[in-house]
């Protein structure tokens, strides 16, 4: 299954995303892969990297040709890597990735960090800056989830930049489920808002996680601001302090009560319908979109003839290929 966290900047998303991330590495390490597609990049260090082991992480924005390049394989419908875009959707003959295979994308740019394998997409370097856009770094890992397959006990989480941004690609149509981080304040339940306004129309099903919370009260509020989308909660945490202050505890030392709403998240995703036609239909929208907004006069050609019909993930199709 595949599931990213959003939610406003400083809201604990980054922080939960590695929670999550290392409740499920606990049983199937290999079967877990995170991706760090937030402008701050901050989920190495959240996983228990000191920070300059966090700085000399591979950048999946660095390597975006390569990346191209294997996941085109040989499709007839893409002659070269030049003419992909960020949207490109898989078709006959593409390479689709797995997250528990081996591959040499995977051999070359994913590490593992207190237990749980994780590609990052690389800071917005200085040399970036007034000239590039960070959403084309971002795009590697949305090539990536639209050439990903993945199977059951899978698991690919995706810590997004903060606020409405993720909206800037179609990175945000790529989840089996969304969990939007809100702390119990009017600024928060405003980004939740304003996600799930730009969401409505796409089938993107979006739960809402409460964070930084004190007492009922903080809990009555946000079950007054977004109603049924509340999923579960979490408490103020000395396990996340000590965390944040460079001392990693195990898993199971989290307090019970944050411990049963982490499970809470895994049951929701794991219950999560996966609907394949609907995630190759996304797909095509999106390519479509930006294809006839800069990418056909970019190209000198038609990038939508890139989509092949009634190609999907889904295993049948995947095992024929």
């Amino acid at each position: 299954m595949k599931a990213a966290f959003v939610g406003k900047g400083g809201s604990g998303k980054t922080t939960l995303a590695a929670l999550f991330c290392r409740l499920l590495a606990v049983r199937d390490a290999p079967r877990v892969l995170a991706f760090d597609a937030d402008i701050n990049q901050h989920l190495a260090v959240a996983l228990g990297a000191d920070p300059d082991e966090a700085a000399m992480l591979p950048a999946l924005g660095d390597h975006l040709d390569e990346i191209k390049e294997y996941l085109r394989g040989d499709n007839p419908r893409i002659p070269s890597a030049a003419a992909m875009l960020k949207t490109t959707p898989p078709g006959p003959g593409s390479r689709i990735v797995g997250v528990a295979e081996a591959n040499p994308l995977y051999e070359r740019l994913v590490r593992t960090i207190g237990g749980v394998r994780l590609a990052v997409t690389g800071p917005f370097a200085a040399d970036d800056l007034g000239v590039a856009c960070y959403h084309s770094k971002v795009g590697a890992v949305e090539l990536l989830l639209n050439h990903m397959a993945d199977g059951p006990g899978e698991y690919a989480v995706v810590d997004m930049t903060a606020g409405a941004d993720s909206f800037a690609s179609g990175l945000f149509t790529r989840f089996d489920l969304t969990f939007l981080v809100c702390e119990p304040t009017v600024r928060s339940v405003g980004v939740y808002r304003q996600y799930v306004g730009y969401a409505r129309d796409h089938g993107v099903r979006i739960v809402v996680v409460g964070n930084k919370v004190d007492d009922a009260e903080d809990v009555a509020f946000l079950r007054a601001e977004v109603g049924d989308d509340l999923l579960c909660w979490f408490g103020r945490s000395g396990f996340v302090k000590a965390a944040e202050r460079g001392r990693h505890l195990p898993i199971d030392e989290l307090e019970p009560a944050n411990a049963h709403a982490l499970a809470e998240l895994k049951a929701a995703l794991d219950t999560s319908t996966k609907n394949w036609m609907s995630y190759a239909e996304q797909a095509a929208e999106f390519h479509t979109r930006n294809a006839l907004a800069w990418g056909n006069d970019r190209a000198g050609t038609d990038l939508t003839a890139q989509i092949a019909p009634g190609f999907t993930l889904a295993p049948a199709t995947v095992a024929a290929r």
